[in-house]
């Protein structure tokens, strides 16, 4: 059976739980509650398991921080023995406007600390990420500020139909690969 282990980056903690940051920790429980599963305490994060279509899906929340994500990623990868390419590490994007999807084969870290520091534990950037745009409306010097505000108000309103979109993203990408769902999913957000 095929398996698929999907880390979505966030920080542990109730402050941090409806900041933009933590899109990847959203999805996830969106994905969680989608299937009826629970996450539950284990080494270097909360996991969770589901199968759906002869896939096996691990999701994966770091307890690590953003900052050491690749710890927690590359213990769960060894321990599953999961292929690279069937990671999907879910994260925020500030050079995307709010919203805007994109899945990808590889890339930089783009600035983003989680990814960064994926791209050193790894030693290299050839894995899935799936980017979710938070855009950059914030001022010079402001930028950390702003990943770990909470969601404004016009935000909020489409939050339950982008984490929809977002849990069904990561059951395509396990099932039709990342080329079909690449070209489904990628693009801004529709209202």
């Amino acid at each position: 059976m095929k398996k698929f282990l999907i880390v979505g980056l966030g920080n542990i903690g109730a402050e941090y739980e409806n900041t933009r940051h933590n899109i990847g920790f959203k999805i996830l429980d969106e994905l969680a509650e989608m299937e009826k599963i629970k996450f539950s305490m284990d080494k270097l994060g909360d996991v969770a398991t589901f199968k759906f279509k002869g896939r096996t899906f691990i999701l994966l929340k770091p307890s690590t921080y953003m900052n050491l994500s690749g710890k927690s990623l590359r213990y769960w990868m060894e321990k599953e023995k999961i292929a690279q390419e069937n990671i999907l590490v879910i994260s925020d994007d500030l050079n995307l406007d709010f919203g805007t999807i994109r899945l990808k084969a590889k890339g930089s870290a783009g600035g983003h600390n989680g990814l960064k520091d994926i791209n050193e534990k790894l030693g290299n950037q050839n894995y899935p990420r799936f980017r979710f745009g938070v855009s950059a409306n914030f001022s010079k010097g402001r930028q950390s500020n702003y990943v770990l505000g909470e969601w404004s108000k016009e935000e909020n309103r489409y939050m339950p139909k982008l984490l929809f979109k977002g849990a069904n993203l990561i059951k395509e990408f396990g099932t039709a690969g990342i080329s079909n769902t690449m070209n489904k999913y990628n693009g801004p957000l529709e209202l």
